[in-house]
């Protein structure tokens, strides 16, 4: 068989329990479902450091977080940087794939490649500053009535308000994304393998999806969100206020309707999927019985869980996300239809590099998911840690360890220490961290993330316990120059 193709989809800010597949009641998302049900869906997949920035420099790299230099977006930190000696997109250009993005990239600056031949864009407004007009921008006022802008429906890129998009479907940018990448594979070179990168804006805010879209989902009752005792602490009436709040505790039918919009924002993103199923499955059938997909977020969306709104936190809503691979039809579909191990966003691109047969470079943290797909690996990691530095306000600076059962959460600004078991309350709403029968489990999972942190000598462990000295900023070594293994 000749080398296989790559499709990789990146959503921006889906959770994992927006789709059916993961048991969402309300949520329909037939196509993703499918390369599920043909691949195999990890249960446990993480964005370790969950905003768009640093995440996407560990998908690109195969790097953590300590290693890219990215612990978040926010202060002590920066865009990603553009000088890796090795990428994804750059080891499968070098090795003779057709490497092509559509949609949302996030590099810096403006059209920096990261290994790839060719982009078309949609940076959802954030050239425009620049005087950048991306290619989605372009087509849109090509196409659009004169004097109307992809922004009059009036919601914020940040706002957890929610209404049906002001114009038609084809002039949204999930539906440009889709229609664009469908046209790459027909106008592709056939004797060439691909690595065609998809990577829709939404569901990220704002929450403006098609009319027919916003129907499906505006008279439902939408699973309600989870609220732990300890939630009060985000229970901030002034914050609330705010249309582009991060946190406050809202109506119901506020919630309601931004779940409403959120939701019509997945499932328009799973037409385009479907869009692109259909068109590969009937008129270029060669290359669809010879594409890997791997379908994946950046980071999740809280929605109102324990009254947080956006990302950037520890809690699973904002860290665990959609992470799927499907092997090529021509071999069959995965053995594992659900993996247990706990997988992370750097491990993509050792996974599509190895499914290319291509040579992993050195500097990788992450490791090839293939070999689960048949079985599970015994020596698969214990645990996971991730963090992500203050952003919105000192009190949401966080690190984690889980290993998807159970999850340790340290704020370090508040000193406040937090534990959950996962398989009997995946909503983490009661924290158990002071009960007196967890006290081995809380210390065993507590000594995970010291030696994570004494490992980085950074001055943040102190007898034998997280330690955050007061003002200090955390910043990688690695964010002025390039990791290399020693």
């Amino acid at each position: 068989m000749d080398r296989p193709n790559i499709i990789f989809i990146i959503c921006d800010q889906m959770r994992a329990d927006a789709l059916s597949c993961e048991g969402n009641p309300v949520s329909l998302t037939p196509n993703i479902d499918s390369l599920a049900a043909k691949g195999t869906r990890f249960r446990h997949g993480y964005s370790a450091v969950p905003s768009c920035l640093p995440a996407r420099a560990t998908m690109w790299t195969g790097q953590n977080q300590w290693h890219t230099g990215v612990l978040g977006m926010g202060r002590g930190q920066g865009p990603i940087p553009n000088d890796f000696p090795h990428t994804l997109a750059g080891e499968l250009s070098a090795a003779g794939y057709r490497t092509h993005l559509v949609g949302k990239s996030h590099f810096h600056p403006y059209r920096t490649s990261m290994g790839f031949q060719s982009q078309e864009l949609d940076e959802s407004g954030r050239t425009l500053a620049q005087g950048y007009e991306d290619e989605y921008r372009k087509y849109f006022r090509d196409h659009a009535p004169e004097g109307v802008t992809p922004d009059d429906h009036g919601v914020n890129w940040n706002s957890w308000h929610a209404r049906p998009w002001h114009l038609d479907e084809h002039l949204h940018p999930t539906a440009w994304t889709g229609s664009r990448a469908i046209e790459f594979l027909r106008t592709r070179d056939h004797s060439q393998p691909f690595f065609l990168n998809i990577s829709f804006a939404r569901p990220h805010s704002p929450y403006v999806p098609p009319k027919a879209y916003w129907d499906m989902y505006a008279d439902e009752d939408m699973p309600a969100p989870h609220i732990g005792a300890w939630s009060g602490m985000h229970d901030d009436p002034e914050t609330a206020a705010d249309p582009n709040a991060w946190r406050g505790r809202m109506t119901p039918r506020q919630i309601e309707r931004a779940r409403a919009g959120y939701y019509g924002e997945t499932s328009f993103i799973d037409t385009q999927i479907g869009r692109l199923i259909n068109y590969m499955s009937r008129f270029d059938r060669d290359a669809w019985r010879n594409t890997w997909f791997v379908f994946v977020s950046d980071h999740g969306d809280m929605l109102g869980d324990h009254n947080l709104w956006r990302k950037t936190y520890a809690y699973e809503g904002s860290t665990r996300v959609p992470f799927i691979v499907m092997p090529p039809p021509a071999l069959g579909a995965a053995a594992r239809k659900v993996a247990d191990e706990v997988v992370e966003l750097r491990d993509i691109m050792p996974t599509l590099l190895d499914a290319a047969g291509v040579e992993a470079p050195p500097t990788m943290d992450g490791r090839s998911l293939l070999p689960l797909l048949s079985a599970p690996a015994p020596d698969w990691r214990t645990y996971l840690h991730g963090e992500h530095c203050w952003c919105y306000s000192p009190e949401q600076e966080m690190h984690f360890v889980t290993d998807g059962k159970r999850k340790l959460v340290w704020l370090p600004r508040l000193g406040v220490e937090q534990f959950f078991d996962l398989e009997a309350d995946p909503g983490e709403c009661e924290d158990l961290s002071s009960a007196p029968d967890r006290a081995e489990e809380v210390a065993l999972w507590r000594g995970y993330l010291v030696k994570e942190l004494e490992g980085r000598d950074c001055g943040w462990v102190k007898d034998g316990r997280p330690h955050c000295p007061e003002g200090d900023i955390v910043s990688s070594p690695y964010k002025q120059e390039r990791w290399q293994v020693d």
